[in-house]
């Protein structure tokens, strides 16, 4: 009996302090982060190169003072020399093109939450400076209906048409993400009063329904954090990379509110199997029948 009570006291604590992670996760803004720090400060040394008008960009092997190799196209070779230089050139203009695509457009260090996309304070000094001034928002809300307004203009119909179509679909993986952890919650405090009104009145049935209860709510965190990952992984890989893709330069991750969702989960699962196994421990009552005396002469 003292064994049931301490593991269904055990699970209760572990199912609260699930409660308490996941009411975090849900309030705080850290599941996705993004740091362009060195992205902006890469894109601002090749912007300075390319308005400074005394600076001639020359790769080292065109400078006029080296020879030509023997070889080499220069020469009017076609030895295996010249393929390294040719392979080189283009390596060449291939980056440079990506770094020109990459800094048209404009990338923010930005922590992402369920409800709002926000800014990261103190990583931009010119984006701190727009929003001081009111120019931009710090936090804008993350939407969960869809809106044509999203979509980028003049662009032709097939792509257009591909979009709209992953727009929908990220939008159908936000949905589930903040749905299902919105449930997790609820069941998992429904499971926590039968689990505290079970312990009051020694009712080892919904000790054990509220351990299937936590149970349940485990599943859809599970099913939540799956989705919410399964989206985020979606939006880097849409089409075009060119407007949806991040640069390498670019370094992200999963901040402190997805730990904590991840936490919660474990301690509710943990909680449902401690509440389930509990009133297997219970020690059934004995109920003792006397047998009534025999009297003397009677049978």
């Amino acid at each position: 009996m003292a064994a049931m009570k301490i593991l269904t006291s055990a699970g209760l604590f572990l199912a609260l302090c699930a409660l308490g992670l996941l009411a975090m996760a849900i309030c705080t803004d850290y599941w996705y982060e993004t740091d362009a720090r060195r992205h902006r400060e890469r894109c601002k040394n090749y912007a300075n190169k390319r308005n400074d008008p005394g600076y001639i960009y020359i790769p080292s092997h065109n400078l006029p003072l080296q020879m030509p190799l023997r070889g080499s196209p220069e020469r009017g070779g076609s030895g295996p020399r010249a393929t390294p230089l040719i392979r080189e050139k283009r390596h060449f203009v291939a980056a440079a093109s990506a770094m020109e695509s990459h800094c048209s457009r404009q990338f923010n260090s930005t922590i992402s939450g369920l409800w709002r996309k926000c800014h990261r304070e103190g990583f931009d000094l010119e984006t701190e400076d727009l929003i001081y001034k009111g120019i931009i928002q710090r936090c804008t809300p993350v939407k969960y209906h869809y809106s044509s307004s999203i979509l980028p203009r003049n662009l032709p119909v097939n792509i257009t048409k591909t979009i709209r179509q992953d727009e929908w679909h990220a939008l159908h993986l936000r949905r589930m993400t903040a749905g299902f952890v919105g449930m997790a919650v609820s069941i998992i405090l429904f499971g926590w009063i039968i689990g505290v009104l079970g312990c009051c009145q020694q009712h080892d049935l919904m000790q054990y329904v509220a351990g299937l209860l936590f149970l349940m709510g485990g599943t859809c965190c599970i099913i939540s954090l799956c989705t919410c990952v399964a989206g985020i992984n979606f939006e880097l890989s849409r089409f075009p990379r060119s407007m949806y893709g991040l640069p390498e330069d670019i370094s992200h991750g999963y901040g402190w509110s997805m730990f904590c969702a991840w936490g919660g989960l474990g301690l509710t699962l943990l909680a449902g199997f401690l509440c389930t196994l509990a009133p297997s421990l219970s020690t059934p009552a004995r109920t003792t029948t006397h047998k009534p005396r025999q009297e003397n002469g009677t049978v």
